[in-house]
């Protein structure tokens, strides 16, 4: 039998080894984000692709910074959603520190909570340095790079309780979801700069709250850490914002998040999902309802990369979290960004004559094949096909899109002329589903297609007219043969969307198929 002093040495040293082993695996490892990223899709357009492209960091030149997820704020609706995001914050706080990446916590205000903790002290010794651009104790909106404002008003503190709450200081310490372990750093100053470059790191992976003020303006997060050539990422399920519905642009809390997300994007850095870190669905709090809306836009005939976002932001931020993809200017065939679909609950389509790589155009004809509920205008009805011939090769003609999604048979339209007379297509389905539209209030604006006859599969909801014509459908629902939903209507000329019962029925069209 071994004797007992040996056993103890050996058990030591394979524990030794086990820790070391470990520390090496940690500082060896890798951190594969998905990165979504935003440019402009030319110059002055302000239309923006999202694309996201897989990066590799390592970890051990990384630091995850957590902003201000205090115990209590001031605000009950925010206390209440850092504590809905908390308990998901620290598994990918954990994640990332057992993979190698720095830990810092930065909860403001607190630090005396905090004074004797070993991972202040780390914080604190980090030796300052000189930088190109000095220092700032609040990063405030840099008009230069991101224009004069953001996109919601949050003049108001941004509280969005039923009676809001006059602004106090309320936290006393992080929220105790999130773990303070052995090797974390807690500042809430420019010190983590500091730590980082004493350590070598130069990736950064800002999560927390509140994306328009903390998030943006602290001294350890976003527009300082760019400013000083750091490479940035936003953990964009893991935070939220100070907004309030009842400011402008006057949509959803949630939405009003995303449009900071979206701006922060543009300008400053761009986002991952706290699903890079520990797999499954991205973080969505409990109140968040919305139903994911992908809107495709290739079209310039009707000039719906005008009317549409337009529409987008003045009539759906309630009821969708909208994502655009747009046509990419110098590659009329291809639109970037395109994977966005295989995530949305609903696809609206303003594509005209686009013939796509398979690659791309795989996605919608999966979305199509999911029984999900599609809704087309105008020239949707042709929007992945040539006219009489065939696409350059690698790209794809799905000259069946119009019979199998919408039950449709477009050959060609009328000329110009005048206005096409609406009426309400005598059926049940129509006197339901358009009852919350004034017919009589409604015409069309652009020339009348010729679609006739339709699918059996399909139930007119509007029949539109001209003087020395036949009559045409004008909208109509499909029951397609995969089972889901389809609506189309060839309204969607640009004076359309000048009509308020038009849009009446676009936004009843999107909401009711997706309930």
């Amino acid at each position: 039998m071994m004797p007992l002093n040996h056993l103890r040495s050996l058990v030591c040293s394979c524990s030794v080894f086990i820790l070391c082993a470990s520390f090496a695996a940690a500082q060896d490892s890798s951190l594969k984000l998905n990165v979504r990223s935003r440019t402009e899709t030319e110059q002055g357009s302000g239309r923006w692709h999202a694309t996201t492209n897989r990066v590799e960091w390592k970890a051990a030149e990384t630091a995850i910074v957590i902003c201000d997820m205090w115990d209590k704020h001031w605000c009950p609706q925010a206390t209440e959603r850092v504590g809905q995001m908390a308990a998901r914050m620290n598994r990918v706080v954990k994640a990332a520190r057992n993979r190698g990446a720095l830990i810092i916590h930065c909860p403001s205000d607190t630090l005396e909570f905090y004074k004797d903790t070993p991972q202040r002290k780390l914080a604190q010794s980090a030796p300052k340095i000189e930088t190109k651009i000095p220092l700032q104790n609040w990063c405030h909106l840099d008009a230069g790079v991101e224009g004069k404002a953001l996109p919601i008003d949050d003049s108001d503190g941004g509280c969005d309780c039923v009676t809001p709450v006059k602004n106090y200081r309320a936290w006393s310490r992080q929220h105790p979801a999130i773990e303070i372990a052995d090797g974390d750093a807690i500042t809430d100053s420019a010190e983590a700069f500091y730590l980082m470059k004493q350590r070598g790191i130069s990736n950064v992976v800002v999560m927390g709250v509140h994306t328009n003020m903390c998030v943006l303006g602290r001294p350890f997060s976003i527009r300082q850490m760019v400013q000083q050539g750091q490479n940035v990422v936003l953990m964009r399920d893991m935070t939220d914002t100070m907004y309030n519905p009842q400011m402008a642009p006057f949509v959803s809390h949630f939405t009003g998040t995303d449009l900071v997300v979206k701006h922060t994007e543009k300008y400053w850095c761009p986002t991952i999902l706290s699903s890079d870190f520990i797999g499954g669905d991205e973080f969505r709090f409990q109140q968040d309802k919305r139903k994911n809306l992908v809107v495709l836009c290739a079209e310039r005939e009707y000039l719906t990369h005008k009317s549409l976002p337009k529409f987008a932001a003045e009539h759906l931020g309630h009821d969708f979290r909208v994502s655009f993809v747009w046509d990419d200017v110098d590659d009329r065939n291809s639109l970037p960004g395109i994977d966005v679909v295989a995530d949305a609950d609903i696809l609206l389509v303003s594509v005209r004559r686009r013939t796509l790589p398979k690659k791309q155009l795989k996605f919608v004809r999966a979305f199509v094949a999911s029984g999900k509920p599609v809704v087309g205008i105008r020239t949707a009805s042709h929007a992945f096909c040539l006219r009489g011939k065939e696409p350059a090769e690698g790209l794809d003609n799905w000259v069946e899109f119009d019979s199998q999604v919408f039950g449709g048979n477009y050959t060609n339209h009328h000329g110009e002329g005048p206005q096409v007379a609406l009426t309400r297509a005598e059926n049940a389905a129509a006197k339901d589903f358009l009852q919350h539209v004034a017919v009589d209030m409604l015409a069309g604006n652009g020339s009348l297609y010729k679609v006739s006859p339709l699918a059996d599969s399909t139930t007119p909801l509007l029949i539109g007219s001209i003087p020395g014509a036949d009559a045409e459908p004008i909208a109509w629902i499909n029951r397609r043969a995969d089972g889901g939903t389809s609506m189309y209507t060839s309204l969607g000329h640009i004076d359309d969307f000048e009509q308020p019962q038009f849009l009446t029925f676009l936004k009843h069209a999107l909401v009711s198929l997706t309930k």
